[in-house]
């Protein structure tokens, strides 16, 4: 899995934890396809890239749900490297 690769675990909730990033994935169906993912920012909002279109920050994980990108159905999180490191 790319996730455990590059050092994320899973975690409860999209809480904010200072020293971590965490990611939100988002997925719809009883499949649970896997539809999005947002990035938790220094400030405990998150930022999606919604396709073409430019990033959005959001205030929690759940105010992207939606029929389009499904609902935050795990979080993961990882040591946070910098302030300014993104997610590869």
């Amino acid at each position: 899995m790319y996730a455990k690769e590059c050092g994320y675990i899973e975690c409860d909730d999209g809480s904010l934890e200072p020293g971590f990033e965490k990611v939100a994935i988002y997925a719809r169906g009883q499949m649970q396809a896997v539809k999005h993912a947002a990035w938790q920012l220094d400030d405990g909002t998150w930022s999606s890239k919604l396709g073409p279109l430019e990033d959005i920050n959001h205030k929690t994980p759940d105010n992207l749900t939606s029929k389009q990108y499904g609902e935050p159905v795990k979080f993961l999180k990882r040591e946070r490297k910098s302030a300014k490191t993104p997610i590869p």
